[in-house]
């Protein structure tokens, strides 16, 4: 199957052009979601983050079921019963939205679907949360599964590269997919004819503060992100350089973890001073605390609403 490759988008004048696209995971607990919409290039007045993810829905165990299923806690659903004023903001400003997935220690995880039927049930949950919110895509971290729990099998070859394929096929070809290279996963790309970056459109490296490019076989360095910071505790001195080298070696990718509810300016204009010649600016009184009383256009749904089945 050939896939097609997500490219960011296109602006019109500025640094932005044939650079490195930037992501930030959003840690939503903690974190206004809306807050990635408030920062911007000096020199352009453009987006600064190319990807915004939601971090993180889960993937759970029904036990009687012996199924999969999709989860959002408290904070996630209430971005996703929100999309006026959490999420459209940011995609209105040419930032691409994922939903990050996460295990939740309940066994269930992206490595131990044990038919192609199971993989695609997932699968078509992931793609109808893509659909149901308008959201631009998916992205994988293989953390906390804790596989073996509730009676559940360990990692085999094949269950990610099922989940991977059958996903790709459910989502529209313009829709992201994107993997957060750490956990089993990252040992399991290939399976027989299939192979991981034919599904995939980015990954990136996964611990932070440092520098090493996520080997994804069928990926170039264009989809690729070897740095990855926590803007919240990596040396503003170490992202600047892990930003050069990301501009030196011609990768594609800039990750960036934990964008807090304060001013964080001084700390991205490091880092893109690097990646596109440019400080970045914060638009004044646009951060917001979490969580906002009075958020707009609906209320949150209880927790078992935000159960896909």
């Amino acid at each position: 199957m050939e896939v097609s490759k997500i490219t960011k988008k296109e602006d019109k004048k500025g640094p932005k052009v044939n650079s490195p696209q930037t992501v930030m995971y959003v840690e939503v607990n903690d974190a206004n979601f809306r807050n990635c919409s408030c920062y911007s290039l000096t020199s352009n007045g453009e987006r600064l983050f190319d990807i915004a993810i939601i971090f993180a829905a889960n993937i759970n165990f029904n036990v009687s079921e012996r199924r999969a299923y999709l989860y959002f806690n408290p904070n996630v659903d209430r971005v996703l019963s929100n999309l006026d004023t959490y999420v459209r903001p940011v995609q209105n400003q040419g930032t691409k939205v994922l939903l990050s997935i996460l295990g939740n220690h309940e066994g269930a995880g992206f490595c131990n679907f044990e038919t192609v039927e199971a993989a695609r049930d997932f699968a078509g949950q992931l793609a109808d949360a893509v659909a149901r919110y308008g959201l631009d895509g998916i992205d994988f971290d293989d953390e906390y599964a804790d596989y073996g729990n509730n009676g559940t099998t360990q990692p085999n070859p094949y269950s990610f590269l099922y989940l991977l394929r059958e996903l790709r096929a459910l989502l529209p070809p313009e829709k992201i997919i994107s993997f957060y290279y750490y956990g089993p996963a990252a040992s399991r790309l290939t399976y027989q004819d299939l192979v991981a970056g034919d599904f995939l459109n980015y990954s990136w490296n996964a611990i932070y503060g440092s520098y090493s490019a996520p080997n994804v076989p069928n990926m170039t360095r264009s989809q690729l992100g070897p740095a990855a910071v926590n803007v919240q505790q990596t040396g503003e001195s170490t992202a600047s350089n892990l930003a050069r080298r990301t501009i030196d070696d011609g990768y594609g990718i800039f990750l960036c973890y934990a964008l807090p509810n304060t001013d964080r300016r001084a700390y991205m204009s490091a880092i893109t001073r690097e990646l596109y010649g440019s400080e970045t600016t914060l638009a004044a009184g646009c951060l917001q605390n979490w969580p906002v009383e009075n958020d707009g256009d609906t209320k949150p749904c209880c927790c078992s609403c935000a159960q896909i089945k």
